[in-house]
C-alpha cells in the first residue's frame, strides 16, 4: 500500500479480527485518484500480497460489485458498489448542508478554498468543498486525500482527538518518516499552541511551499467522528498575517455557527 498503515500484526493475532475481509478493504485502498485501473500484478506489487490471494480477492469483489473487470485490458476499475457506499456515509452527514453555505460565503470572503474533512488513517479526506469565483484557488474536490500531520486541517482533528490516540497516530507519523519527524512534531506542537489560544491552526508551507491554511477542528458528539474546517490557497494570497487576523477567527466562527444550527454546544 502506498497510503497510511498497513494491517498490523497485532490485528492478526485478534480473534474478532477478519483477516479475508481486511485484505479484500486493502485492495480497494490501491486505487489512488490518478488510477484509472490496475492489474492483479500492480495490485499485488502494492500490496505484497501472494498474486493467488490478490486473484481470489479481485474476483470476489468483482462478483460484489466493487471492482470492474475489463477484458480488453486485463484490468480492474473501481466498481458502483464502492461509490454506493461513499454515498451514503456522505449523505449521511447533516453538517456538510448546514455548512455549505457557510462555508461558500467565506471562501468568496477570502478568495480561496473552503473545505470539511474528516480523518482516514494518515490522512484526511474532504467530503465537502467549496471554492471562490476566483479562478486562482485549490482544486482540491470531495474525495481528496492530503497528509494529516502537515496540514492546518489535519493538526486541528489531531488537537481534539483523545490523547491515547493521538499518540499512537503520531508514532505512526515518526515511523513513516524519521527524517522529517523532528519538523512535523514541532509544527504539531505549535498547532496545539496556537489552538488553545485562538482557536485555530495554521499551515504556512508545511504540507506544500506555496500553500497557505488555517483549520478549526469539531469535535465528534454522542460517538460521531470528529471532523475539521479549513480555508487555505496560495501563499501569496493568504500571508501568515492574514490567517493569524482575519482567516482564522473567521473560521472560528463559521464553525461556532454551524455547531449552534446543529444544536450542539460550542
Amino acid at each position: 500500500m502506498q497510503d497510511d498503515v498497513h494491517v498490523n500484526e497485532d490485528d492478526s493475532k485478534d480473534r474478532q479480527f477478519v483477516n479475508a475481509l481486511a485484505r479484500g478493504l486493502e485492495l480497494l485502498r490501491c486505487f489512488g485518484p490518478a488510477d484509472i485501473s490496475l492489474s492483479n500484478a500492480d495490485l499485488a506489487r502494492r500490496t505484497g500480497m501472494p498474486k493467488p490471494t490478490i486473484s481470489r480477492l479481485t474476483y470476489t469483489l468483482t462478483r460484489l460489485g466493487y471492482l470492474h473487470y475489463s477484458e480488453s485490458t486485463g484490468k480492474y476499475q473501481l466498481g458502483a458498489g464502492v461509490l454506493a457506499l461513499g454515498y451514503r456515509m456522505l449523505s449521511s452527514l447533516d453538517m456538510r448542508t448546514m455548512a455549505r453555505p457557510l462555508m461558500q460565503e467565506l471562501a468568496e470572503h477570502a478568495q480561496a478554498t473552503v473545505s470539511l474533512g474528516t480523518r482516514d488513517r494518515l490522512s484526511m479526506v474532504y467530503v465537502e468543498t467549496c471554492r471562490s469565483s476566483s479562478h486562482i484557488t485549490l482544486r482540491l474536490d470531495v474525495g481528496a486525500r492530503i497528509p494529516l500531520a502537515t496540514t492546518a486541517m489535519g493538526k486541528a482533528l489531531l488537537c481534539v482527538l483523545p490523547e491515547a490516540e493521538r499518540d499512537q497516530i503520531m508514532d505512526h507519523v515518526r515511523q513513516r518518516d524519521p527524517n522529517n519527524w523532528p519538523l512535523v512534531r514541532a509544527g504539531f506542537e505549535q498547532a496545539q499552541r496556537d489552538y488553545q489560544e485562538r482557536g485555530f491552526c495554521m499551515s504556512a508551507g508545511e504540507w506544500q511551499g506555496d500553500v497557505h491554511a488555517v483549520g478549526v477542528p469539531v469535535a465528534g458528539i454522542g460517538g460521531e467522528q470528529p471532523m475539521s474546517f479549513n480555508c487555505g490557497g496560495p501563499s501569496y494570497l493568504l500571508p501568515r498575517e492574514r490567517l493569524e487576523e482575519d482567516l482564522g477567527p473567521r473560521l472560528v466562527r463559521l464553525v461556532r455557527q454551524i455547531n449552534c444550527n446543529l444544536g450542539r454546544e460550542n
